[in-house]
């Protein structure tokens, strides 16, 4: 059963506040705390720091992961505005007696390394209904573009949207260019995350993770290729903490929305202070130098 804090942010796409009700196209609904829901709460002015820590239920052990309780306190703490995780993660967030105040993505997708030639290929593992049920605020899914089994998957991330927008929900689009069939376009500087970016959009995500192309301008490219928020994937771990803080100072100048990044968060060895340092650039404007003040002490 979900607890009233659950309840009272479960997610309105693209809605904005008016005193204790959430106006969103032409339709209000109660919100008893009268606080931001939706993207309005987990892209609070239109930028965000998210933490995906799913994969754990791809590979096991994972560094960083083993302590999930502290774990998401330290992201909480630090300010981050959301953590994606799988449902059961999220049930057992949810029902602590003092819930950590971050939002809840619940990733609907899973595959394992032991599936061998089908382990590129995610299914879906939940729905919305049931996502809202455990007290998930918003819903996300994984394609990889390029990969055997796309075309499923684009199936399942279509049904998926299409249950989100019934139920007034935001979704996730992690579409990634990266399997052996990837054919981009002669003149993509983005070798076809640009592509990926676009099919999130045009199959209804209001929200994109796009790993990043390599310089400013590419990644403009890739922010440009469709009007919803592109936030930046970490990709494999960072030794410079200043490096990871310059390329998403770099993903923000080329008009992404924030960060959604596990790995490069979670493995660190002090998530709470990268976060707030990963905040500084992503909601205040910090400088990578400015910011990395806050992984000092």
């Amino acid at each position: 059963m979900q607890n009233e804090d659950s309840l009272d942010r479960i997610a309105q796409p693209n809605s904005s506040v008016t005193g204790a009700k959430v106006e969103d196209k032409g339709r209000s609904v109660t919100c008893m705390s009268g606080a931001p829901t939706g993207l309005d709460a987990l892209l609070p002015d239109g930028r965000g720091v998210w933490v995906p820590i799913d994969h754990g239920a791809s590979d096991w052990p994972v560094p960083g992961l083993e302590d999930l309780d502290r774990l998401v306190a330290d992201l909480a703490e630090g300010g981050a505005d959301a953590i994606v995780a799988q449902k059961g993660v999220i049930t057992h967030i949810t029902r602590q007696n003092k819930p950590p105040a971050i939002g809840l993505v619940a990733h609907l997708s899973v595959s394992t390394r032991h599936g061998g030639a089908d382990a590129g290929e995610k299914v879906s593992v939940g729905d919305v209904e049931e996502a809202l049920m455990r007290g998930a605020q918003a819903v996300s899914a994984q394609v990889n573009m390029g990969t055997q089994g796309e075309g499923r998957m684009i199936e399942r991330l279509g049904s998926i949207t299409s249950a989100a927008y019934r139920s007034n929900v935001p979704a996730l689009g992690m579409v990634y260019a990266r399997g052996s069939n990837l054919d981009p376009m002669p003149d993509d500087p983005t070798h076809g995350q640009a592509h990926a970016v676009r099919l999130a959009f045009e199959l209804g995500c209001n929200v994109a993770k796009a790993a990043w192309s390599g310089s400013v301008e590419a990644f403009r490219h890739v922010t440009s290729a469709a009007p919803i928020p592109v936030l930046v994937a970490g990709g494999p771990r960072y030794d410079d903490d200043l490096a990871l803080l310059r390329m998403i100072s770099g993903a923000m100048e080329a008009g992404g929305a924030g960060v959604c990044m596990g790995r490069q968060i979670f493995a660190h060895p002090r998530p709470k202070r990268l976060v707030k340092a990963i905040c500084a650039v992503v909601h205040h404007g910090a400088s990578p130098e400015d910011a990395a003040q806050h992984l000092e002490g």
